[in-house]
């Protein structure tokens, strides 16, 4: 037995030292079939994203009406058609009147979704089935079949709006018309748009809430902080970046705001409602002077840029100092 054990040994100290498992074979990234799979949804969405954008910039520095779009003829203008913009009077009305409607719309979402998320987080499961079920249907209605659904309460005639004001007594709302009055028109749309987009930011918000650690309360609520105190010094600054989040994607919609408004009143009665996607499309379809609309829509897209960058400037700031 040793003798057979020492030839044992022996043949293990020789036989040569078991090679480690190979790793998996991986494919080779450096080929161009990774790319090859990937470009078709890259030039997609070239084609639809920056083609019309880049076809806008072009049109709006050329003198581009309904001739040139059948013939092609186009030329070049350089900066005539934004100093046509620039210098007329009802396009600096209609600038204004789009930062107050911007302000007064994402005010208005800002508030009553952080109310709305802070309400959901405090009912109980039932509740909050309810609630989020609600936010969620109103979230996926149509725009076009909500604003026609506005349009038919605040009828004049057949309006439920008028019906429940004179039913309580408010005799001179009886036949009012609310669209043609260019305040009330103005309320009309920005309470449409407001109820549109508060179940977006509301169930943002809420699913922001749900991250803050109850803990946090808990020791809050021991040291006897009020309600405001916990949510300025607790609740906000964990959920401040899906705040911020959600407070640019609301200056961003409500600044292009357009099918509600075109579709309800059409920037009427007057320019009451006009802001600058309406401006630039009405622009562009009186006389076909597409140039000028091309020229209004590039505007308000520098705009938009410039209130993004002031504000995201103000938010990386905060943060610094934080």
């Amino acid at each position: 037995m040793s003798v057979v054990r020492e030839r044992t040994e022996s043949r293990r100290a020789t036989r040569p030292p078991r090679r480690p498992p190979r790793p998996p074979h991986r494919a080779a990234t450096s080929g161009p079939w990774p790319y090859l799979l990937v470009a078709p949804a890259v030039l997609g969405m070239l084609y639809l994203l920056l083609y019309p954008l880049a076809r806008a910039v072009l049109i709006s520095f050329q003198d581009f009406g309904l001739r040139q779009l059948i013939l092609g003829d186009a030329r070049f203008t350089g900066f005539d058609n934004y100093t046509t913009l620039l210098s007329d009077p009802r396009f600096w009305t209609v600038v204004r009147r789009t930062f107050l409607f911007m302000a007064v719309c994402v005010a208005s979402i800002m508030v009553l979704s952080t109310l709305v998320a802070l309400m959901v987080e405090r009912l109980g499961r039932f509740g909050r089935a309810v609630v989020l079920s609600a936010l969620v249907l109103a979230w996926a209605m149509p725009v076009v079949a909500a604003t026609t659904v506005f349009q038919w309460l605040f009828h004049s005639e057949f309006g439920i709006v008028n019906h429940a004001l004179t039913g309580l007594g408010f005799t001179s709302f009886d036949g009012y018309p609310w669209l043609a009055h260019g305040t009330a028109a103005f309320s009309i749309l920005v309470l449409l748009v407001v109820w549109q987009s508060v179940p977006f930011a509301a169930i943002t918000l809420y699913s922001a809430l749900t991250t803050v650690p109850g803990e946090l309360y808990e020791a809050a609520r021991i040291d006897g902080a009020s309600w405001p105190r916990v949510f300025r010094s607790v609740t906000l600054p964990i959920v401040r970046p899906v705040f911020m989040l959600v407070l640019s994607l609301e200056v961003i919609w409500t600044f292009k705001a357009f099918v509600q408004i075109w579709v309800m009143t059409r920037g009427g009665p007057g320019d009451a409602t006009t802001i600058l996607p309406v401006y630039a499309v009405q622009t562009a379809l009186s006389g076909q002077h597409y140039d000028l609309g091309s020229a209004a829509s590039m505007l308000t897209v520098l705009l938009m840029s410039g209130v993004l960058v002031l504000y995201f400037r103000q938010m990386f700031r905060q943060e610094a100092e934080l």
